[in-house]
């Protein structure tokens, strides 16, 4: 039940201190997947104009992608109850680099249908990741941190989903004017040629990640790693209890039902807030995709600081409180970026950015608290199927866009997104405690 005999698993499934090597590893995997996450943002820009899609349609990335999160999370999980949570992170890994791999008959296809599957796939791979480590980050080390030290792990997307938007950028984009403007010259055989010639380009970030994927499954293959499940302190064995009896208790806790429809809200939010902040720029002026592309750069490097700056605050001040003015800010700014008629509102959707990163970990973290122990693989499952929320968002505020005929005036999608996880926060503050709430 140890890495080393100076680290020790308690009864709850905790250990008594950090195994560094082992924690930096598994926080590498947060950077693993942010980097798919930003290349959605990317696809939905490039596919939009290469099959001639709606906003709503274009959207049906995310909602592949999350979708793919929300239909594998609980068979994930069962999975990781009956083994570990390595177990569950090498079979992430290993669906992710198949669905990686499916990028390449699709593009050979030239369907949209066939990319939405591979996105699916991918997915698959990539809830099995979060399903293990979001639980697992919490509970590698001492109980009291277990908040902090998904933060921390949090911290390491950003740095993925910059990498992601770069190689978006310098990949997949490419220089001279916009995708629309290019193809509106063409048609018949030109054009269809033109849509081959970038789709090919869609490829070429995959081929990477591939390869960095392999390195890393390597590693987690052979690090060992504890086990953190709790166990009974009568004969030392892990406790087991049915799905049924767990899918019970998590439906009358009142705390968990509360952050499973916070966390819902919150990834549908800056989901699409994410997903057309490239079309936004685009919209108001921006040269062209590779240009727009810098407008995600900033809002990645705002949402890094963001987190950052967040962590600091949620040590000095109650993370509830500090999350509930970080929300109403947001829901300020994206209501400005909806009615704004200048090109502020994309700055006002860049710093947006900065006040989401510390909402997904601290609602995740605060899920696994308010559990018995016994329950905590099925609870964070559920959690991280509350992750379609980035499934339905985006493609209402794509429907929005394309009914309203405004990219602009369907931010107010998101902005009512904000304003309910701003509320969770508050409800969560005001309460006199935080101890698991039945009805």
């Amino acid at each position: 039940m140890t890495t080393k005999s100076s680290v020790e698993q308690l009864p709850d499934g905790y250990l008594n201190k950090t195994p560094i090597f082992q924690f930096i590893l598994l926080s590498c995997l947060f950077a693993l997947w942010g980097v798919p996450v930003s290349l959605n943002d990317i696809l939905i820009t490039q596919f939009k104009t290469i099959f001639n899609l709606s906003d709503f349609a274009s959207a049906l990335v995310q909602s592949a992608f999350y979708g793919g999160y929300f239909l594998i999370a609980i068979p994930a999980s069962l999975i990781i109850k009956k083994t570990n949570y390595k177990a569950g992170i090498i079979i992430g890994l290993a669906v992710y680099v198949i669905g990686c791999s499916l990028f390449f008959p699709a593009s050979t296809m030239a369907t949209y249908t066939m990319f939405l599957a591979a996105i699916l796939a991918m997915a698959f791979g990539l809830s099995f990741l979060e399903t293990a480590s979001n639980t697992y980050s919490s509970m590698l080390g001492p109980k009291k941190y277990a908040t902090l030290r998904l933060n921390i792990s949090q911290n390491f997307q950003p740095f993925g989903a910059i990498t992601g938007v770069l190689m978006g950028k310098y990949l997949i984009f490419q220089e001279g004017a916009s995708l629309h403007s290019q193809a509106s010259k063409l048609s018949g055989d030109q054009l269809r040629a033109f849509q081959l010639e970038h789709l090919q380009y869609t490829l070429l970030p995959y081929k990477y990640i591939i390869i960095v994927l392999a390195i890393v499954l390597v590693l987690f293959i052979l690090t060992p790693y504890p086990r953190c499940k709790p166990v009974s302190t009568e004969n030392n064995t892990v406790e087991k209890v049915s799905f049924g009896e767990t899918l019970s208790y998590l439906i009358r806790n009142k705390s968990f039902r509360n952050g499973i429809i916070a966390q819902f809200v919150y990834v549908g939010m800056q989901t699409a807030v994410w997903s057309f902040t490239i079309r936004l720029a685009l919209v108001l002026g921006a040269e062209n995709e590779r240009a727009a592309t810098n407008f995600m750069l900033y809002s990645f490097a705002c949402f890094f600081i963001g987190k950052f700056v967040a962590n600091i605050f949620m040590t000095k001040f109650n993370p509830k409180i500090v999350l509930f003015i970080y929300s109403i800010i947001g829901t300020i700014l994206l209501v400005y970026v909806s009615f704004s008629t200048n090109f502020s509102a994309v700055y006002a959707a860049i710093i947006t950015s900065a006040l989401m990163g510390p909402c997904w970990p601290t609602i995740f973290a605060n899920n696994l608290e308010v559990v018995d122990k016994k329950y905590i693989e099925i609870a964070g499952a559920i959690t991280v199927m509350s992750i379609v929320g980035g499934a339905v968002v985006p493609a209402i505020q794509g429907f929005v866009s394309d009914h309203l005929h405004s990219m602009q005036h369907a931010f107010m999608v998101s902005a009512i997104c904000f304003a309910i996880v701003g509320l969770h926060f508050l409800r969560e503050y005001l309460k006199k405690d935080n101890t698991t709430q039945l009805n």
